[in-house]
């Protein structure tokens, strides 16, 4: 299936329990525990420095920014960026493969 490009719109948690509730015949309240305990234990697993795959999606993982020197555009000052861990996301090649323009 390709997807067609649409106008952004940014899907709030309320709108993927709705959409969870058509595809899976639950509750609310039982939709919000399990997508709760879902983004729960993501955390937990990249907190603790592990990545995470999920099958046909992507894979989130943390990485180490280095320091760097970054320059202020208004005052041309240089500054020192200290080094930090951030969090990545990398979609899956079936993913990627849905937002090829021209595929079929």
């Amino acid at each position: 299936m390709h997807l067609k490009y649409k106008t952004h719109h940014n899907v709030n948690t309320k709108e993927v329990i709705s959409e969870l509730k058509k595809r899976l015949s639950m509750d609310d309240k039982s939709i919000e525990s399990l997508l709760s305990a879902t983004v729960d234990s993501i955390k937990e697993e990249l907190t603790e420095g592990n990545s995470v795959a999920v099958q046909g999606f992507g894979t989130f993982e943390v990485r180490k920014k280095e320091e760097r020197i970054s320059v202020n555009p208004s005052t041309k000052q240089r500054m020192l960026v200290p080094p930090k861990l951030s969090v990545a996301y990398k979609p899956s090649v079936t993913l990627k493969d849905r937002f090829k323009i021209g595929k079929e």
